[in-house]
């Protein structure tokens, strides 16, 4: 319902901020992640996520738009609520929850406070296709996610080339030049499929 909220930054704590956007202050839960990704400038922008329950509406927020897709994912894992997905995201930064649940890394999830081996054997099970699927194998054992090789694979896959045909061929491309641009990887990848 809400997706993201810009205005002031009128408060900032650890846990929560509160911006006012055109008069309407707006009290936003956080994670330390976010809360030291923060800009020190008045004028912030958070992607959000709302949380209806029956004796509250409760908004989280994040600086980057991948970070509230692993909240989406971890929440959506039974036994993990709101809380506890944000204390993941406290302890540990996006990437290395990510780079834990696809290495099969039980031992890192379940050092987060509040997790117990059931439910980070649970975290890894239920989620571990869906981060692959999203961020891809050789982004995870590099250990950084590669925005030009995603948006590459994203655009020859509008083209009509299958995925896993395009990530062997964006795969080799990248691996001989890391600082290849989106065009340049597309280009000699139409040539090689």
């Amino acid at each position: 319902m809400i997706t993201h909220i810009q205005g002031r930054l009128v408060e900032k704590n650890p846990t929560d901020v509160v911006i006012d956007c055109n008069g309407v202050g707006y009290f936003i839960n956080i994670s330390l992640h976010t809360f030291s990704e923060l800009p020190t400038t008045e004028n912030v922008k958070l992607f959000t996520h709302l949380i209806v329950r029956e004796d509250a509406h409760i908004l989280y927020g994040f600086t980057h738009v991948a970070e509230r897709e692993i909240f989406r994912l971890l929440i959506s894992v039974s036994g993990v609520g709101a809380s506890i997905a944000r204390t993941m995201l406290s302890s540990l930064t996006p990437q290395q929850v990510v780079d834990a649940i696809a290495q099969n890394d039980i031992a890192t999830i379940q050092s987060v406070k509040g997790i117990g081996a059931k439910t980070s054997q649970r975290v890894v099970l239920d989620l571990k296709d869906k981060i692959l699927k999203v961020y891809g194998l050789s982004s995870i054992s590099t250990g950084t996610s590669n925005t030009n090789k995603n948006e590459a694979l994203s655009a020859l896959e509008t083209l009509g080339f299958v995925r896993k045909q395009s990530e062997k061929v964006v795969d080799a491309i990248v691996k001989e030049n890391a600082q290849a641009s989106v065009e340049m990887i597309i280009k000699q990848a139409l040539k090689n499929l």
